[in-house]
């Protein structure tokens, strides 16, 4: 257990830039937010951290905070490249929607119909006496219960866990398969479903199933797909499933947060209970499986470059991604009488925040984000034409309140 490593802002000094004259944005009281983000770092219960938050396609804030690599005392710095976990399924969202534009598929499509091995499913339903007995589904699961997470599927738990786990499919991580995602996905179809089709949330291996679906319907790995379509015409220059070696030492070393403390996460080959724990394959790593659930590596201002396009509808300096049409649907509620959690829905790819209140946090009514399981977080804000990114190696986070005093620290900034 590492205690307190004192600052690191001598080796890291502020790089936040002053909003522009127009901006709602306070300057000066955003640096509370660094003051803050400094104070986890001092006590050691944060290796490091970068903050970039644009206002109007501006940017108002943008911080490194804290070590890249504590132990080497190597800063972080604006460039640093994370892991982005579920941050991923973002992306390949619009990927679908993308498809679905060119009039490759409906939302309302069956998956079967381009994946046959999932024409018919199987749900596991709990018994009294302890175990499950599997039972057809309902009906057949649909592009838009991936997209919602509704499908029933989740990421192995649930009354047939150990099916899941005997067919090694279990949690979130792919980056150590020998194996395409394809192949994964094809097994999933055989194992019994932790829900039926439509009737609750369930987060699970929605997004990597769609991955796949992109990858079946442009005839491109993911990784191509991405790539031609998003990540390179959008300038995202530091984003890719696996690190090219060249940028080996820019690379976020993954860190516990355990007991208020923090210890270095172990190699890459770290399980606990079935779930990745340690800092990936994604160097020395087979190269295979493109997880389009969570398989990305990205920068605080490759990310921001992603959720600008987004924030103006679908189009980024004069080329159009998405009509504006499909990112409305997209940031617009599906769940309708699906329980999620208070005062927010979920649309087709990003979590919504509803009501305000029921939320009992600050932000904007039809605000839109996710997070990854590194503990990084992204959001945007179109009342307030704002969007934020927030990234770190934090996995598992502990009991650290950095997400909310984030949020906090930004909406107070607002005039």
């Amino acid at each position: 257990m590492l205690g307190g490593v004192g600052s690191a802002q001598a080796q890291a000094p502020a790089q936040a830039v002053e909003a522009p004259a127009a901006s709602t944005i306070s300057a000066e009281r955003l640096g509370r937010l660094r003051t803050q983000l400094q104070r986890y770092v001092d006590e050691g219960r944060l290796a490091g951290a970068v903050v970039m938050i644009q206002q109007d396609g501006k940017r108002v804030f943008s911080e490194a905070v804290g070590w890249r690599d504590k132990e080497a005392r190597d800063p972080m710095r604006e460039d640093t490249i994370f892991r982005i976990a579920s941050q991923t399924k973002a992306l390949t969202s619009v990927a679908v929607m993308m498809l679905m534009e060119e009039g490759k598929l409906l939302l309302d499509d069956p998956v079967g119909k381009h994946l046959p091995a999932w024409k018919e499913t199987t749900v596991a339903v709990a018994t009294p006496e302890g175990g499950y007995e599997t039972v057809p589904a309902n009906r057949p699961i649909t592009i838009r219960d991936l997209l919602t997470h509704t499908a029933g599927i989740s990421y192995g738990s649930g009354p047939a866990e150990d099916a899941w786990r005997d067919a090694g499919l279990f949690g979130w991580y792919f980056a150590n398969r020998s194996e395409p995602v394809s192949s994964a996905v094809a097994h999933m179809a055989s194992l019994p479903m932790a829900a039926q089709p439509g009737e609750k949330f369930v987060y699970g291996y929605n997004t990597d199933i769609l991955g796949v679906i992109v990858e079946k319907l442009s005839g491109k790995s993911l990784q191509e797909f991405l790539d031609e379509r998003l990540i390179k015409p959008l300038g995202m220059k530091d984003t890719s499933f696996y690190l090219p070696r060249e940028k080996a030492d820019r690379l976020a070393v993954v860190y516990e947060g355990e007991g208020g403390g923090l210890r270095r996460a172990a190699d890459a080959n770290a399980w606990k209970a079935g779930g990745h724990f340690g800092q990936g394959h994604y160097l020395d790593g087979p190269r295979v499986a493109y997880s389009g659930g969570a398989g990305l590596l990205s920068t605080a201002a490759d990310y921001s470059r992603f959720l600008e396009m987004m924030r103006r509808g679908g189009e980024l300096d004069g080329r159009r991604y998405l009509s504006g049409k499909s990112v409305e649907l997209m940031v617009s509620n599906h769940l309708g009488e699906i329980g999620f959690d208070p005062g927010m829905g979920f649309g087709l790819g990003f979590s919504i925040r509803t009501d305000l209140g029921a939320a009992g946090e600050p932000g904007s009514e039809g605000e839109f984000g996710w997070g990854g399981a590194y503990h990084s977080q992204y959001w945007v804000d179109p009342e307030e034409r704002l969007t934020v990114t927030y990234m770190t190696q934090l996995l598992p986070a502990g009991d650290i309140d950095d997400h909310g005093k984030l949020r906090a620290l930004i909406y107070q900034a607002i005039d």
